[in-house]
């Protein structure tokens, strides 16, 4: 089996989708929004003054913009990711479609793997086929928010980690497969397979792309 994988903030997505959730969120929901923002302020200024690493910072942002919701139910946050999403649908790559659906065409197994919050990907994605879709959990019990629960952010290693739990029983020619991603940290996954494509990359993606003459989408 050969699979394609694909990242989504950046590479499927051409923009950056927690800037969007904000917005979002203040325009359905002020007093959530002010509620997120009480929250998160001191972090995010402790990371711009390089006292905070990055990805703790992106963690505690998800972790923040959830337990904003207090204990909603599943069906509102699954409305609320919906609108949100039927926006973005409108925004997706047309490169990056193109590769995928002609690795679909060509009977590869498609993977959306993404840091960004599951009913978000797929309500942006409801058109699009994908075999698998990785992304952040949110957690429920009882058909609402378990504010008790934590947030798994889906980045870096633990991408890796989800897409060889998701394959572990399948006989997956690596070699022959493909990823897409436009950041550093989508590195993990890019060394997975033996056809790496970055997707408008970062600097730090580009320099090793570059270097390793991998295939690069601009």
């Amino acid at each position: 089996m050969k699979v394609a994988i694909f990242d989504f903030d950046g590479t499927l997505f051409p923009e950056e989708t927690f800037p969007l959730m904000m917005k979002h969120l203040k325009k359905q929901h002020s007093g959530r929004y002010r509620r997120f923002l009480s929250k998160i302020l001191p972090v995010y200024v402790a990371y711009k003054c390089k006292l905070y690493p990055e990805q703790k910072m992106k963690e505690y942002s998800m972790r923040s913009y959830i337990s904003s919701f207090g204990q909603s139910s599943k069906n509102e946050i699954h409305h609320f990711f919906s609108l949100l999403g039927g926006e973005m649908s409108q925004k997706l790559s047309e490169t990056v479609l193109q590769r995928l659906e002609q690795h679909s065409k060509d009977g590869y197994y498609i993977m959306l793997v993404s840091g960004a919050f599951e009913p978000l990907l797929h309500s942006v994605t409801k058109e699009v086929h994908f075999d698998c879709i990785i992304g952040t959990s949110i957690p429920f019990r009882n058909m609402e928010i378990d504010k008790h629960a934590p947030v798994i952010h889906i980045h870096g290693q633990r991408k890796t980690e989800n897409i060889i739990a998701q394959l572990v029983n399948d006989d997956v020619d690596w070699e022959n497969s493909y990823a897409y991603g436009d950041s550093f940290s989508d590195l993990n996954v890019l060394e997975l397979v033996g056809n790496p494509v970055a997707v408008k990359p970062d600097s730090k993606l580009l320099e090793v792309a570059q270097n390793r003459k991998w295939e690069i989408l601009s």
